[in-house]
């Protein structure tokens, strides 16, 4: 299984590939699971420091007092988010075939086998 690191690597790498190539669909897919992981590693709002009187509306007193560590995600996390883009996309292309928009249907298996392919 790979490490966060590795999964960020192998998607930013494909995703200069796909920008590189002009692929659209492989560049979206990508760019979306990695603001997929990327929201995942958000920290919660409740955990930041609250907001202190001073010159800044809703500021923090003292330098880097307003940071807030980002999330550490596990490796199976990160795979059960890029499995649940595969299946998101698997499930609206079988919907667009029901509906008879093969086009659609087409660019989100395309968008599959991206992900499948990493």
């Amino acid at each position: 299984m790979r490490t966060v690191a590795e999964w960020k690597t192998t998607l930013r790498a494909a995703m200069k590939e796909a920008l590189r190539t002009r692929n659209a669909a492989a560049s979206a897919v990508l760019r979306e699971a990695l603001a997929a992981i990327d929201n995942a590693e958000a920290p919660d709002i409740r955990v930041a420091p609250a907001p202190a009187g001073g010159g800044i509306a809703g500021g923090t007193v003292g330098l880097g007092s307003g940071e807030v560590a980002r999330l550490l995600l596990s490796p199976e996390t990160v795979d059960a988010l890029i499995q649940r883009e595969i299946q998101e996309r698997r499930d609206a292309a079988a919907l667009y075939l029901q509906l008879g928009r093969q086009e659609e249907a087409r660019l989100l298996q395309t968008q599959v086998e991206v992900l499948l392919a990493l």
